[in-house]
């Protein structure tokens, strides 16, 4: 999969770095191994912040800052780091959807960052192209119906948008007949080491997605 920037994404978020993986993939219903995987993470972020301190960790105030120059506020359309975060600390608890979804809440949560994750099968076209939402531009969000993209970030294929750091759309998400995963890691400010989040993305894929034929790419938007 190839990956393009629109203009306006390099001119204000310059420092942003994709990582891209692309790997065969056996999903499953969530294991009682992930599920403890989870909890555990979900414990420590529980214990190690305040409500307030949530949105101060380094790549959600990074991604916030992005929304805020795409002049999308990031406080009605959240991050979805920086939502599951709140929800842990708030103690509203957590759910359980399938192995590769919840894997990737575990990678996200564990290093700051919003990821994309897709049903590479699904996806229209072998080129993403990273933009900016446009004013009525159709986007269903898994589990959220229509939602209101302008100004947010967007990955786009050949026919339309499929993921925005708030919210994945419901036409490439990720169930348990994927076979093929794409994973976007949105860096728009570091707090994980990129080096560190790949391999703990690898480890996390290959424990509980018997992942093989894994593809790494890294993206500098300059």
């Amino acid at each position: 999969m190839n990956l393009e920037f629109e203009a306006k994404v390099a001119d204000i978020a310059s420092a942003l770095q994709v990582i891209m993986i692309e790997a065969d993939v056996t999903n499953s219903p969530t294991t009682p191994e992930l599920k403890a995987e989870l909890e555990s993470l979900a414990a420590k972020i529980a214990a190690g912040y305040e409500l307030p301190d949530i949105n101060k960790r380094p790549g959600i105030a990074a991604t916030r800052s992005a929304y805020k120059a795409f002049g999308k506020e990031p406080n009605r359309y959240r991050p979805s780091c920086e939502a599951m975060c709140r929800r842990i600390v708030k103690g509203m608890g957590l759910y359980y959807i399938n192995n590769l979804v919840d894997l990737i809440n575990v990678l996200s949560i564990a290093s700051g960052y919003s990821i994309g994750g897709f049903d590479a099968d699904k996806i229209e076209g072998d080129t993403l192209c990273l933009g900016v939402g446009r004013e009525g531009e159709p986007f269903e969000g898994i589990g959220r119906g229509e939602l209101n993209i302008h100004c947010l970030p967007v990955y786009r294929d050949a026919i339309g948008g499929i993921g925005t750091p708030t919210s994945d759309n419901e036409r490439t998400k990720l169930d348990l007949d994927t076979t093929r995963l794409l994973m976007c890691i949105n860096i728009y400010g570091e707090e994980m080491p990129a080096h560190e989040t790949e391999a703990l993305a690898i480890d996390l894929l290959t424990r509980h997605a018997a992942a093989r034929n894994i593809k790494v790419t890294h993206h500098h938007v300059n």
